[in-house]
């Protein structure tokens, strides 16, 4: 199961992608498993794409793909 870092994030989240899945573990320990169906930039995007986003007050953002998904 890959894990996808970067140096713009908020560290206590993990992402992960799997089987046409994003799963994010929040520093609480709360998960969300959205399916890459949903998001189709994010689904054909590159490894390096993916692991090119940034926490925001609403969530997760790629920017560069144009994607953000809202957190609980």
């Amino acid at each position: 199961m890959p894990l996808f870092t970067s140096r713009k994030q908020k560290k206590d989240f993990k992402l992960s992608f799997q089987a046409d899945m994003l799963f994010v573990e929040q520093p609480d320990g709360k998960q969300q498993a959205s399916p890459l169906t949903w998001m189709p930039r994010l689904k054909n995007a590159s490894a390096e794409e993916q692991a090119d986003w940034v926490f925001t007050e609403k969530g997760i953002r790629w920017e560069k793909l144009d994607v953000e998904i809202t957190l609980p």
